[in-house]
C-alpha cells in the first residue's frame, strides 16, 4: 500500500484529501503542522509527502528542506501562494511539483500517482546511463544523442542543459538552477539564454518542435523532461 503523509492545518480539506485518498487505496497520515510531519515522516516513512506552505508553526519550505536532509521522497507542494519566485523557491528547496489552491482533485491525484510512478519506476541515476524515448536516444556515458539512426551535433552548451533535464525524468528543474549550473549565474534577466537554447535542442530533437513531446516548459517557472 503506498502511504501518503498530508501536511495541511485546513481540517476541511485535510478531510477531503484523506477521504479521496482513502477511497482509492492509499495509506494516510495527517499532519497538522511541521513538527508533527517532520515527526511522522521519520516513524512512517511515507512514499510521497503533500506538503502546504502556510503552517502555523514553520514555513512550509523549512518543512521540505528538512526532509531533503535525509529522504528523497516526492513532496508535492500545495498553497495558494501563487507569485513565480514563492513556486521557484520551493522547487528550489527540493519539491517535485507545485499544485495552487483551489485544485482538482482529479489533477492533484494524477500528480501524485505521476510522482509515485517516477519513483518507483526510474532507476537510480548513476545506473540510466542510456535515455531512451520514441524520438531520440541519449548516451550518458558517451556523451551522445542519436535521432532516427543518426548521431546529433550538439554543443557543449546543449549538452550540458540536456543532461541536467534528462537525468530528473519527470521533475521539474527551475531557470535558476539551470542558469546557475550551466552559465554560474541565477539572475532571472538572463532566462532568454535558457529560450534560445531550449528552442535549439527542441530543433534537434523533438518531432514537432513547436509542440515538444519531450522538452516542456513550465512558464514562469522552468523546464520538465518527460521521457
Amino acid at each position: 500500500m503506498t502511504r501518503v503523509l498530508v501536511v495541511e492545518d485546513d481540517p476541511q480539506l485535510v478531510r477531503a484529501l484523506v477521504i479521496n485518498l482513502q477511497a482509492r487505496r492509499y495509506g494516510v497520515d495527517a499532519a497538522p503542522d511541521g513538527v508533527t510531519a517532520l515527526r511522522l515522516a521519520a516513524a512512517q516513512r511515507p512514499d510521497v509527502v503533500l506538503l502546504d506552505l502556510g503552517l502555523p508553526d514553520m514555513d512550509g519550505v523549512d518543512v521540505l528542506r528538512a526532509l531533503r536532509g535525509w529522504t528523497r521522497v516526492p513532496v508535492l507542494v500545495l498553497s495558494a501562494r501563487q507569485a513565480s519566485d514563492e513556486k521557484v523557491a520551493a522547487l528550489d528547496a527540493g519539491a517535485d511539483d507545485y499544485v495552487t489552491k483551489p485544485f482538482s482533485m482529479d489533477e492533484l491525484l494524477a500528480r501524485l500517482r505521476a510522482a509515485v510512478r517516477r519513483t518507483e519506476e526510474a532507476p537510480p541515476v548513476p545506473e540510466r546511463t542510456v535515455v531512451e524515448t520514441k524520438a531520440f536516444t541519449i548516451d550518458l556515458c558517451a556523451k551522445k544523442a542519436v535521432r532516427d539512426g543518426r548521431e546529433v551535433r550538439l554543443t557543449p552548451t546543449e549538452w550540458h542543459l540536456l543532461e541536467i533535464l534528462v537525468t530528473r525524468p519527470g521533475r521539474l528543474v527551475t531557470q535558476k538552477h539551470l542558469l546557475q549550473e550551466v552559465w554560474g549565474v541565477s539572475r532571472s534577466d538572463k532566462s532568454n539564454y535558457l529560450r534560445v537554447y531550449m528552442a535549439q535542442l527542441r530543433r534537434k530533437l523533438e518531432t514537432d518542435p513547436s509542440h515538444p513531446r519531450y522538452l516542456i516548459t513550465e512558464p514562469g517557472m522552468g523546464y520538465r523532461f518527460e521521457g
